[in-house]
């Protein structure tokens, strides 16, 4: 008698095949990304997203359409999952109850904004969503994870390609100008690092930015940015609950398998916790983190891959406005919070 795992390993075998073309399509893009980027510097993500549109065409070949939209699609959740092995408890109480409030309030006030100003600029509130959490929280990682919170539409994906633009535009334009301003202000290593971790939006940027001033500044900022990332797990934990019924109208037939709470995000949850308890070696933080980050490089590549600079274009110059406003806005909010605490704390 023949067993369901027999039975079941030639059709895993011919799925894998039908997505194998589109994964190593958008691979491959990754991997010259991170080429670009490590031999002449700039934003790994950014270099994903422009060289996927180059390859917008290859989403009219049915070969590669299902490993597309499968990298776009479900490498972001594994990427922010792992995302979970950065975090550990003594991150929060390193920071100071003064700290974690103003990091809070940055968060929420951006995404609030966000909502708003685009509200203000007669755009979609979805925009502005993923926009002020992109800005808000950590970059292009958290608008890859609200994004996979909302209704799977060719709209959200397109304001979701849009946002990551910006942000990566917007955040390498922050890691140069904004050591400027630290040093111009004369701020010490403490409220420089909660500064620029509370201000500029990628991970990666925060260090860069950090780094180019002293170790220690480098130090503090990622600590403080680093509780940003942390805000992930609860902003799109609320998000998914409240757009659950949405996603289940987008979803169908399989409606029923929607779930209220996302896999990776209880994944991401449970590895916090692991990690805090400090059962996580540091070697496997390590492969983990460099695991997140290549998931999430495909999975931009592969949305820039579906993605069409006319449909872009079609949007208009208002998203530009919305995305420096929130990143106008997040610095002024944290410059002031850093003044606050010099003279009250």
């Amino acid at each position: 008698m023949i067993s369901q795992n027999t039975l079941a390993q030639p059709v895993m075998f011919a799925q894998a095949r039908a997505l194998f073309p589109g994964f190593m399509l958008c691979g491959v893009i990754g991997l010259a990304a991170t080429f670009v980027s490590e031999h002449y510097g700039g934003p790994q993500f950014l270099y994903a997203l422009l060289i996927g549109i180059a390859f917008h065409f290859l989403t009219e070949n049915a070969k590669c359409l299902p490993g597309i939209e499968a990298s776009a699609k479900k490498l972001v959740r594994v990427g922010v999952a792992l995302l979970g092995v950065r975090i550990a408890a003594s991150d929060v109480s390193d920071l100071g109850v003064a700290g974690v409030a103003a990091l809070v309030g940055a968060v929420v006030l951006t995404i609030s904004f966000g909502v708003v100003f685009a509200r203000v600029l007669k755009l979609p509130p979805m925009l502005g969503l993923l926009s002020g959490g992109g800005t808000g929280i950590c970059g292009i990682s958290a608008t890859l994870a609200i994004s996979s919170t909302l209704p799977q539409t060719n709209e959200n994906e397109r304001y979701t390609l849009l946002t990551a633009i910006g942000i990566a535009a917007f955040s390498t334009l922050a890691m140069v100008l904004y050591p400027l301003i630290v040093t111009h202000l004369g701020l010490d290593v403490q409220e420089a690092g909660l500064f620029l971790g509370g201000s500029i939006h990628d991970v990666s940027q925060v260090v860069g930015a950090g780094y180019i001033i002293s170790p220690a500044v480098g130090d503090a900022a990622t600590l403080a940015k680093m509780f940003r990332v942390a805000m992930l797990m609860p902003v799109v934990m609320i998000l998914a609950l409240g757009f659950h019924s949405r996603r289940k109208e987008t979803a169908g037939a399989s409606s029923a398998k929607v779930p209220l709470v996302p896999v990776f995000l209880l994944v991401f949850a449970a590895l916090v916790v692991i990690n805090s308890l400090g059962w996580i070696p540091h070697a496997v933080v390590t492969g983990c983190s460099e695991i997140s980050r290549w998931c999430l490089v495909v999975s931009i590549a592969a949305l820039g891959v579906k993605t069409s600079f006319q449909k872009l274009a079609e949007l208009g110059w208002k998203p530009i406005i919305l995305l420096s406003g929130e990143a106008a806005f997040v610095a002024v909010y944290m410059l002031a919070v850093v003044y606050l605490l010099r003279t009250f704390g």
